[in-house]
């Protein structure tokens, strides 16, 4: 039974970071189907934090009243940084960069989260890189792959790959192309890679606020909260004049809100945080292939998204940068590493053992003496 729980626990952050991914999934379908019908990117980043704000908190008063540490304007400034990097630069960044292109596409870029997380974690020395190593080099070539794939995917559009699936959608899909907005590949690149820029940071610094404020329900609530806050600013700024771009009703669009909300802040702040405190912010974007390969099918499938074999070559070269990288954090610890780190340890507690056992002795022969005297 022990052994199962210990299983257990070693795997949940493997289950925690690949749930993400999934949820990330619906989320990119979703949204895409909200933002063909018209919805302004900028009002639901708002309707989504204030979401995410109105279920997180009544956890986090609940739950956090007994280990959340006292607010200080130090933690406060971070808070209110986190709030203005994922929430509102990204959030509004991807959305805009989803509306020039497509869901699979907009997924498919997100691969290059990893490396500049693994980048700013190196800046900040969250991240061990010995550039004698070999595990190293890979960690620094499998970053510059990745760069490479996604510029790769953002020039190099190639054949068109007429799949049975999509071929009943690419009439609807030219039609929805000329009265939407125009697909524009590079500029929704540039705003998707901007905002991975802006996600990996508030990554790196929210690894760094845990330390000082570890309750990850609290610090969920509170970046949402402070999310909704910027975010509306932002959006009132954008849609100045556009009152009808803050209507919702019963479609796509509130289900983009709500499940963007719940799911995709609330649930991944909160699993983010967790799986980040053991195994680092490179971990926890480890996995972005995942969500890669299953919106490409899901998309081309619900959405008729048209797949083209330079981008899925992108793609692929992006997948092969990342495990480079992943590859070389898996051999940061190498096994005599590890051996050494364990005979310090025994060493440490021999010596401490040693040290007992000489006073302990020392102080038998004292007692001993004045009983040998007095005999």
């Amino acid at each position: 039974m022990g052994s199962l729980a210990e299983q257990l626990n070693q795997a949940s952050p493997f289950l925690g970071v690949i749930l993400l991914q999934f949820g990330f999934v619906g989320m990119s379908i979703i949204t895409k189907s909200a933002l063909n019908i018209g919805m302004s990117q900028h009002v639901l980043v708002v309707y989504r934090n204030i979401v995410a704000t109105i279920v997180i908190a009544p956890f986090a008063i609940i739950f956090d009243r007994k280990v959340r540490p006292r607010m200080t304007f130090s933690i406060f400034i971070k808070i209110a940084l986190l709030g203005l990097l994922e929430p509102t630069i990204d959030q509004n960044l991807y959305y805009t960069g989803m509306k020039y292109t497509t869901a699979t596409f907009t997924v498919s870029m997100n691969n290059i989260l990893p490396a500049f997380a693994f980048l700013m974690a190196w800046i900040c020395r969250l991240e061990k890189v010995n550039i004698r190593k070999l595990h190293s080099q890979a960690k620094i070539s499998g970053t510059i792959v990745t760069v490479g794939g996604a510029m790769l995917m953002t020039l190099v559009k190639g054949p068109m790959l007429n799949l049975p699936w999509t071929k009943e959608h690419n009439s609807h899909h030219q039609e929805s192309t000329t009265s939407a907005t125009k697909h524009d590949p590079i500029k929704g690149a540039l705003m998707i890679t901007i905002g991975c820029f802006c996600w990996s940071g508030f990554i790196i610094l929210q690894a760094i606020t845990l330390r000082s404020y570890p309750a990850e329900l609290s610090l969920t609530a509170l970046i949402c909260f402070m999310g909704a806050i910027q975010g509306t600013v932002l959006a009132v700024a954008m849609e100045w004049g556009n009152a009808s771009a803050w209507a919702i009703n019963l479609d796509y669009k509130l289900l983009a809100a709500v499940y963007g909300g719940l799911v995709c802040s609330g649930v991944t702040y909160y699993i983010q945080g967790a799986v980040m405190k053991n195994r680092g912010p490179v971990f926890v974007t480890a996995f972005s292939p995942l969500a890669m390969v299953v919106v490409a099918i899901m998309g081309s499938f619900l959405l008729g998204e048209i797949l083209y074999l330079g981008r899925i070559i992108g793609a692929i070269v992006i997948v092969f940068g990342l495990y480079l990288v992943l590859w070389g954090k898996s051999k940061d610890q190498t096994p005599s590493e590890g051996k050494e780190a364990m005979i310090d340890k025994q060493i440490d507690t021999t010596s401490s053992d040693q040290e007992f056992v000489t006073i302990d002795v020392t102080t038998h022969k004292e007692l001993d003496r004045p009983m040998e005297g007095s005999t």
